[in-house]
């Protein structure tokens, strides 16, 4: 597994891969709860609520769960490589980071289902407020994962 040495052109692929997955998650991250705010401003059963349902769908199945994956895949793949990454106290802390917007995702999976199913879930205040989580989140693990600051 030379090939994927930390420094090699091997270890820097998956690294870039992993870059373009998480810009693509994070897209998915901050659309889908403006969605669910539009979602709560459409009329029940008509023609916004549809496409709306469609564009949370494919939003989910087409960009956030396929980034998702890719993220975690790429991350293990250059933890295997590069296990001394264990030993920087950055690491967990932005490790830590990404489990829970691991679990923002799972709370935004089983969400877009109940709106699918015709409820309504939380508020439209709420779903502006959650729009932000995602964008904190990702503004810290970046800044951990450049500065390494311990």
């Amino acid at each position: 597994m030379d090939f994927i040495l930390p420094g090699s052109i091997g270890y820097l692929v998956i690294k870039a891969l992993h870059i373009i997955a998480v810009i693509f998650w994070m897209a998915g991250m901050l659309y889908l709860p403006r969605l669910f705010v539009y979602h709560h401003q459409a009329q029940t059963a008509g023609e916004l609520e549809g496409a709306l349902l469609i564009q949370e769908r494919n939003l989910l199945k087409i960009i956030l769960n396929p980034a998702l994956i890719a993220v975690w895949i790429l991350a293990i793949i250059m933890i295997v490589a590069n296990p001394g990454l264990f030993s920087q106290g950055w690491f967990h802390f932005k490790l830590l980071l990404v489990v829970l917007m691991s679990g923002i995702h799972g709370f935004y999976a089983a969400n877009a289902k109940k709106f699918a199913k015709g409820e309504r879930p939380r508020s439209e205040k709420f779903w502006r407020i959650m729009n932000e989580g995602p964008a904190i989140l990702v503004i810290l693990i970046v800044l951990l994962a450049v500065v390494k600051p311990f």
